[in-house]
């Protein structure tokens, strides 16, 4: 991410008037194949990341990338260093199997050192070596990225297993989630402390939007806020793409600043309730639009968005990027950002 890109995120949150920008949040499963490698290559062999998300950034210049320059094996990190198998593919990101077989194992589990344990190491050694060769060509790490606390403790118990956890033995979920967030809030600490330019935070957890509003007050609030209330000088993006409706004006009260959310929720009306202090990132359908539309569907869609929410929106896919978005279909995104004159 360039200094000016980053300076425009942080403007937008701000609130000053400016031309909606557009961002894409990528990573493994879209940029490797983009680029023309496989998953095995991106993961194992620096020179082709590297100059895989060059060629991302170099094709795309009028695109943030979020976080950008991201230094990831899938959704493996936070769950190897808790002692999860991780099963490695050539043409897809790695799969993570649970390592508690029981929700009272979590009493076994302690925070883990992001200098010694699992793939961490590896991330932060990557991290300095990648920073030291993209800042001469004007870019820098300045977003560090985590699992959010309940994406991770679905990694170590498994989703369903876990989403029964907390009815039938509330706890010893409580328990786990507690470590969940300290390991996540250690780990986003180490890797600030790695990145000189980092300057923004990114939490990743779609499995809060699975719960009920009474769940989500007991079982995701309190982690979700103490993990952002961590970092009071940091931007703070959040990415959810599933279902937030149900307890969205609690959720913007968590403390961050950008929301990455669903396709599936309209913008305006989640403005409306968010309020000033969040800044959307959408909306436009990651498949159905991004991924199987023509550039004129993409044009439609933003065009929508950007009259929902009167212009004050981070134009993007509502989720990530996902595999098969082309080239042309980020032009057009990009397109309808520029004749915006609303």
């Amino acid at each position: 991410m360039t200094k000016e890109q980053f300076d425009t995120l942080k403007a937008i949150v701000r609130g000053e008037q400016i031309k909606p920008p557009v961002a894409l949040l990528v990573d493994s499963p879209w940029i490797p194949p983009f680029a023309g490698i496989d998953a095995i290559e991106y993961f194992t062999e620096p020179e082709k990341w590297l100059d895989a998300n060059l060629k991302v950034v170099q094709r795309f210049p009028n695109v943030i990338f979020i976080p950008g320059f991201w230094v990831e094996y899938g959704m493996a990190i936070e769950p190897s260093a808790h002692g999860c198998k991780v099963s490695w593919w050539k043409d897809s990101p790695p799969s993570i199997s649970p390592v508690l077989d029981d929700i009272s194992e979590a009493e076994r589990l302690r925070v883990p050192s992001p200098q010694n344990d699992g793939l961490m190491p590896f991330v932060l050694h990557l991290q300095r070596w990648a920073n030291e060769r993209i800042q001469p060509l004007g870019y820098a790490i300045r977003i560090v990225s985590a699992r959010g606390p309940l994406a991770l403790a679905t990694f170590l118990r498994g989703i369903t297993e876990f989403l029964v956890d907390i009815k039938i033995e509330p706890e010893a979920s409580h328990r786990l989630l507690d470590i969940c967030t300290d390991t996540v809030i250690r780990w986003l600490d180490a890797q600030a402390r790695n990145i000189s330019t980092a300057k923004a935070i990114l939490v990743l957890d779609d499995i809060v939007g699975l719960l009920s509003p009474k769940d989500y007050e007991e079982f995701a609030h309190p982690y979700l806020k103490r993990i952002f209330d961590a970092f009071p000088n940091m931007l703070k993006l959040y990415h959810n793409d599933a279902n937030v409706e149900p307890f969205a004006e609690r959720l913007a009260e968590t403390g961050f600043h950008i929301l990455n959310f669903s396709h599936l929720i309209d913008p305006g009306e989640l403005q409306r309730r968010m309020g000033e202090k969040v800044v959307l990132m959408g909306n436009v359908p990651p498949l159905q639009v991004m991924v199987e539309g023509t550039p004129d569907d993409v044009r439609r869609s933003a065009r929508r968005s950007l009259e929902r929410t009167n212009g004050r929106i981070i134009l993007s896919a509502g989720g990530g990027t996902n595999p098969g978005t082309s080239a042309e279909n980020i032009d057009a995104l990009v397109q309808s950002a520029n004749e915006w004159q609303g």
